[in-house]
């Protein structure tokens, strides 16, 4: 998995490529545990992005709490495996998803 940052300001986006299996949800979880410091708008490219596991859900699960906090957060560009993913588990309802 490859995880490209791009900080402007308060806005932080990440953009995603390959599958967010375990291995990746805990760099992914390590990288928004270091940048989202003083972010109110967290953007999530999913374009590139193959798959979901249950540590990678887990991981936008954190993250949507902590950016309650701070702003917002944002998945664009959800592919239908992964949008499958979120309605079958009923993240769909909770993240937002554009």
């Amino acid at each position: 998995m490859t995880i490209k940052k791009t900080r402007t300001g308060e806005r932080l986006d990440i953009a995603l490529t390959g599958r967010l299996d375990a291995a990746a949800a805990a760099r992914l979880d390590g990288e928004l545990k270091e940048s989202c410091e003083g972010v109110t708008e967290l953007v999530m490219d999913f374009t590139r992005l193959s798959g979901l596991s249950p540590e990678g859900l887990q991981v936008l699960l954190d993250a949507q709490k902590v950016m309650n906090r701070q702003g917002r957060m944002v998945l664009r560009h959800v592919n239908g495996r992964a949008m499958e993913t979120l309605v079958v588990t009923g993240l769909a309802d909770i993240l937002t998803v554009e």
